[in-house]
């Protein structure tokens, strides 16, 4: 299918914009569906969105929770059993699992955090910003390192 194969289903299409002020025949003549007077017939007329006519707004009545915390970590997370898949003596890290893509590097934005959930059975060096105990003991156990960046 071609660009110039397009067309809208049967019945479909596009619906024509209203011609507003286009004189009395076309049935949006002089007032162009505004009616008479007020402020939506002025120009730049109307409330602003969320405006409830004076009545405290929804957003102002309900209570305020929490709060945000602009200077959290956010870090890329793996677990030692997702690092088997590699094969002996392969050296890790956060921008090799990006490439193979393990990780986004979107989610990575302050590095990558191993964590020790389940069992690692390959011997591997891992390089991340991050390790839990668990998962140094492991890697270590395996006669792997995990160093720190």
């Amino acid at each position: 299918m071609k660009l110039h194969d397009l067309r809208p289903n049967e019945g479909g299409g596009v619906k024509a914009r209203k011609r507003v002020g286009r004189g009395i025949g076309s049935g949006t003549g002089k007032t162009s569906g505004k009616g008479h007077k007020g402020q939506n017939a002025r120009s730049g007329g109307g409330v602003r969105p969320g405006f409830e006519g004076g009545q405290m707004p929804l957003f102002r009545r309900l209570p305020k929770r929490g709060f945000t915390n602009i200077f959290k970590k956010e870090y890329a997370v793996l677990n030692v059993a997702d690092l088997n898949v590699f094969e002996e003596g392969t050296e890790i890290t956060p921008e090799f699992l990006i490439e193979n893509k393990f990780i986004k590097a979107g989610k990575a934005k302050d590095g990558l955090r191993i964590l020790g959930d389940g069992e690692l059975n390959v011997k591997l060096t891992v390089k991340a910003q991050h390790f839990s105990k668990s998962a140094i003991e492991k890697i270590e156990a395996c006669g792997g390192k995990a160093e720190v960046i």
